[in-house]
């Protein structure tokens, strides 16, 4: 059952081949069986399977929806109620939220049932999943690899076959690129699809959440349940619910069935393409680009040039909104406070210091500099300018094209701790999916191939991004390309289970 996806596993509770609580038994047994990958920081089988028995009921009354019944792990970042909330965050330890976060509460409704919370790069900052108070997430595919980051423990999870589905956050590249790490589907929507409301917040203006699977039909059908406006977030989108499966399976205009996707015009930007671009990722970027040719693509060249600049304004906007934020955590109302203490500053200073690990720390200490008197105008400022650039630089290149393709990351996955004291080249792994979430795209990754020579067990995802609001038709393109392709349907063998 573990190999099977939503869809899958949707077809064999309605003919009864295995119920609710079956199911979760299953995968809350690979879970036990695979702890040395770390990908799970909590885990309570009682309330999964009270939750599974419920779905079970539904199901026996003939009112279960797309999605009762079936099992999903929920990232760390999502408040949940009954699971400790811990950011993966030494801070945030012990913290047990009185509510659902409104994307739990959504997938909730929808009948889901929740395996337990994944481990994940504290408060989300990290492309490795290493900055764990929890320790670090190994790659299924290679236990010396990184996962990707930060929701390095949802996509360990799902690539592993310890859960079919989970939810994400994508601040910087956090969703897609551990999905090409790990070689599962995983999305991010447009900002503000999906509510931020207890998702535990990290830069308010560029945290998205999203689900990743196996699939994009998978991936759409959580989106259904996952979007949506909510009023209690301020920067919740008010728009009509839609469907995003309803592209799925149809050809791109209407027209021949043996060449669906004619008329798609793929932008491709040469910045993707240049100089850092390992050559084993380019070679599966390419076969799958000449795949989307066959399926009637036109590939088309565009530029996006201050694709390099997304790092730095990125690193200056991403710590100022952090810096703002994390100041809630001090000792105070809830989260950790230091033991021993001579007096109420003395208190936010030890506290601080025990609760976040070195990463948080260096981005709080660079956001607080470029918010700072003298500092705010040169750094924070420019960089927002910047950011609109990017943006518009986006909406230029789509008038030649339907929706843009390249390179996840520049490199597939490295290994744990070879990038652990060089922060600066941590960061220069975002390069391609930065200026996505600067602009607030959509954008995901799917599985398309491996790498090269020794890292020929480490997987390759490609990117899409469509424009604002196109996630029915991204999916659409991505859909069509796993119907002509099974590298989604590969899963690793050394996953510990």
């Amino acid at each position: 059952m573990h190999q099977k996806s939503l869809t899958e596993l949707r077809a064999a509770l309605d003919s009864k081949e295995v119920s609710a609580v079956e199911l979760a038994q299953s995968y809350l047994q690979r879970i036990e069986a695979a702890k040395a990958l770390n990908a799970f920081i909590g885990v309570d089988r009682e309330l999964t399977l009270e939750q599974a028995k419920a779905a079970d009921a539904l199901i026996a009354q003939g009112n279960a929806g797309a999605l009762t019944g079936l099992p999903i792990a929920h990232k760390d970042v999502f408040v949940t109620r009954g699971w400790t909330s811990t950011a993966g965050s030494h801070m945030l330890e012990n913290y047990a939220s009185p509510f659902d976060a409104t994307v739990v509460d959504r997938l909730k409704h929808a009948g889901m049932v929740c395996l337990g919370k994944t481990n994940m790069d504290e408060f989300a900052m990290g492309s490795s999943n290493e900055n764990s108070y929890f320790g670090a997430v190994k790659n299924p595919w290679n236990p010396k690899a990184v996962p990707g980051g930060s929701s390095g423990g949802s996509a360990a999870a799902v690539a592993a076959r310890l859960a079919p589905a989970a939810t994400g956050t994508d601040t910087g590249g956090s969703i897609r690129q551990p999905a090409s790490f790990t070689g599962i589907t995983g999305i991010k929507p447009t900002y503000g699809r999906v509510s931020r409301y207890g998702m535990i917040a990290f830069a308010s203006s560029l945290d998205q959440g999203g689900p990743m699977a196996q699939t994009a039909h998978d991936c759409a059908l959580l989106l259904n349940a996952m979007s949506g406006f909510d009023e209690r977030d301020s920067t919740s989108l008010q728009r009509e619910n839609e469907d995003y499966t309803r592209h799925l399976g149809k050809t791109w205009n209407g027209g021949d069935a043996s060449k669906p996707l004619a008329g798609l015009r793929i932008g491709m930007p040469k910045e993707y393409f240049g100089a850092g671009l390992a050559d084993d990722v380019r070679a599966s970027i390419d076969a799958a680009l000449k795949q989307y040719e066959a399926l009637g693509a036109t590939l088309v060249e565009v530029t996006l040039p201050q694709t390099e600049l997304s790092i730095p304004v990125y690193y200056v906007i991403a710590p100022a909104e952090a810096s703002s934020n994390l100041s809630r955590f001090d000792g105070v109302r809830y989260g950790h406070r230091a033991a021993q203490y001579k007096d109420l500053l003395d208190m936010y200073k030890k506290s601080r210091a025990e609760g976040f690990g070195p990463e948080v720390k260096r981005r709080i200490l660079v956001g607080t500099y470029v918010l700072s008197h003298g500092y705010y105008d040169a750094y924070y400022l420019q960089a927002q300018k910047i950011r609109r650039i990017i943006a518009r630089d986006f909406q230029e290149a789509f008038k030649q094209c339907d929706v843009i393709m390249g390179p996840v990351a520049p490199t597939v996955a490295w290994n744990l701790g070879e990038k652990a004291d060089d922060p600066v080249q941590m960061y220069l792994a975002d390069i391609y999916t930065l200026s996505v979430s600067l602009a607030g795209l959509p954008g995901m990754s799917v599985p398309c191939g491996f790498g090269a020579g020794a890292n020929a067990d480490r997987p390759v995802g490609l990117q899409i991004i469509g424009n604002y609001f196109n996630e029915a038709r991204m999916l659409q393109v991505a859909d069509a390309f796993q119907r002509a392709t099974d590298w989604h349907r590969k899963a690793p063998s050394a996953s510990g289970v």
